[in-house]
């Protein structure tokens, strides 16, 4: 059964691949995830774009396993020359949009779960989620759809690690922030100008630092990457704006780190959202000892997913390398899909 699975995945894989799923356009790639459902006999349900299933025996009293990935993607970048929506394998890769981010993780855990879907009398619920927006992070993603799902217990996100296991992942907030000054005309002196505050600031961001590290996660990392002022030659501006990118540690909630840079910062601070905070799973949580069971390593990661949106312990896993997400003539190793649903289905064998 595992080798038809295998097949069908690939050929799911393709079918998404072809038809185009940009955040908050996502229908047709539903429809098709809604025709797997179907052809295995799986109830499903879907609120606009995001579908989900539970498994037979699903029991309340025990404690759910999520296993969720995403099927929006971004827009092609100007750089492909093939076609991002013809899904073609040559020399054993599977090109196409969102082959790698994160089709070929939502197909394995799809898989993984019809696998496991008849199972009698399972330590663990199993709750599946193809969501959408998770690109951009929208109010239909899986954030806005978890008050319609049975409670979380613990989470897999399936997002390219090479199958390693990513044991914590970076928060964000984008903070604006402004330097203020005295507005006036140029000719004439002015102590206040906001733009020569501009290094003074900059050297405190430069040099700002955290007490709490993280072993998986490092330190928490500001990087200011926006800078403006000013709209005419002869006059001196009233402020200086910048934006500023905070990667969280999981030692950190973001309204925690919100409120330390807000009271220190030598300039004004305003978070846009605080909705995104790091995740993390403890090292002896037995999925991930299943996995390092299974020669998988235990890593932080840098870059946001759907774990952003869950309060549970989670564990971002899928095949596929992160570099590849986003780029041109985007692709996935078809061996990756089929080790993918291999790892899978033998790690959560051990705990269900």
């Amino acid at each position: 059964m595992m080798s038809d699975l295998t097949t069908a995945a690939i050929n799911l894989l393709k079918d998404l691949i072809g038809l185009p799923s940009f955040s908050k356009q996502e229908d047709k790639t539903a429809d098709r995830i809604g025709e797997w459902f179907n052809h295995y006999g799986i109830p499903y349900e879907r609120d606009g774009n995001n579908l989900w299933a539970k498994n037979k025996a699903f029991d309340p009293q025990k404690p759910t396993l999520l296993l969720n990935s995403h099927h929006d993607t971004v827009k092609p970048n100007t750089a492909y020359t093939n076609d991002p929506f013809e899904a073609k394998i040559v020399d054993g890769k599977l090109y196409g949009l969102g082959s790698n981010d994160a089709g070929g993780a939502l197909v394995s855990l799809i898989a993984l779960f019809t696998h496991y879907f008849n199972k009698e009398n399972p330590k663990y619920n199993l709750l599946v989620v193809a969501s959408a927006e998770e690109e951009i992070a929208g109010d239909d993603s899986l954030s806005g759809l978890l008050p319609k799902l049975p409670k979380i217990d613990v989470a897999i996100v399936g997002e390219p690690t090479e199958m390693h296991l990513a044991v914590a992942e970076k928060g964000l907030i984008v903070f604006d922030a402004v330097i203020k000054g005295t507005p006036g005309h140029a000719a004439h002196p002015n102590a206040d100008n906001p733009i020569m505050k501009l290094p003074e600031v900059l050297n405190w961001f430069e040099n700002f630092k955290l007490q709490k590290y993280s072993d998986f996660l490092g330190d928490v990392k500001v990087t200011v990457t926006q800078v403006s002022a000013g709209k005419e030659h002869n006059v001196i501006p009233a402020s200086v704006n910048l934006v500023v990118d905070v990667r969280v540690n999981d030692k950190y909630s973001n309204q925690e780190l919100s409120n330390i840079l807000i009271e220190a910062a030598p300039c004004e601070m305003t978070p846009r959202s605080l909705k995104l905070n790091s995740s993390s799973i403890a090292i002896d949580h037995e999925l991930v000892k299943a996995g390092i069971k299974l020669g998988r390593k235990t890593y932080g990661s840098p870059t946001l997913s759907d774990q952003a949106a869950l309060e549970c312990p989670s564990v971002k896993l899928g095949p596929g390398l992160s570099s590849r997400s986003h780029s041109a003539n985007e692709f996935i190793f078809v061996n990756e899909i089929e080790e993918a649903i291999k790892i899978y289905i033998d790690l959560i064998g051990k705990i269900l």
